[in-house]
């Protein structure tokens, strides 16, 4: 007994496959909570203040959007900008500063010279299971290797909650 061609069936069939084909083509994207970014900004700024260091931390997420600014009361009002365009800079390149510096040294003048970007010393990726959701730079320390230290002690101190994070 052949199937009735009634037009509520047949749309309902269309929606469906509709449907179906949109759910292929979307993908979703994991993000860092607010006091995720919050906390791992503090730690850095935390553990550079152990070292006698006054920061800036501020954390991206895997776009380059601003997610949390924490500047130090003693760092300058310059250290926020290059903690951004550090941090970004690593959501480009998906490794540490000093490790896209040294691997792409060829290609530095050009990287610092694009708005937003700065390839220096001093910011590591954010990542849990091995997605990248975004990157926390450090600004202030005398030194970008000293910042990146910082940052990099900073994801460190909170994998667990990366790694078990909702």
């Amino acid at each position: 007994m052949p199937l009735p061609r009634s037009p509520l069936l047949i749309a309902c069939l269309a929606l469906c496959a509709a449907t179906s084909a949109l759910a292929s083509e979307r993908y979703s994207v994991p993000r860092m909570s607010m006091e995720l970014a919050r906390d791992l900004a503090q730690q850095a700024v935390d553990a550079c203040r152990s070292r006698g260091y006054n920061v800036s931390a501020v954390v991206v997420d895997r776009d380059g959007n601003l997610q949390v600014v924490l500047r130090d009361s003693r760092a300058s009002r310059f250290t926020v900008e290059l903690a951004r365009r550090k941090a970004n800079a690593v959501t480009l390149a998906g490794v540490s500063g000093s490790e896209f510096r040294r691997a792409r040294q060829d290609i530095r003048p050009e990287i610092n010279s694009v708005s937003e970007l700065l390839m220096l010393e001093g910011a590591v990726p954010i990542r849990a299971g091995g997605v990248l959701l975004g990157a926390l730079g450090v600004s202030g320390a005398p030194g970008g290797d000293k910042d990146e230290i910082c940052a990099a002690d900073a994801v460190t101190a909170l994998q667990d909650r990366l790694e078990f994070a909702d």
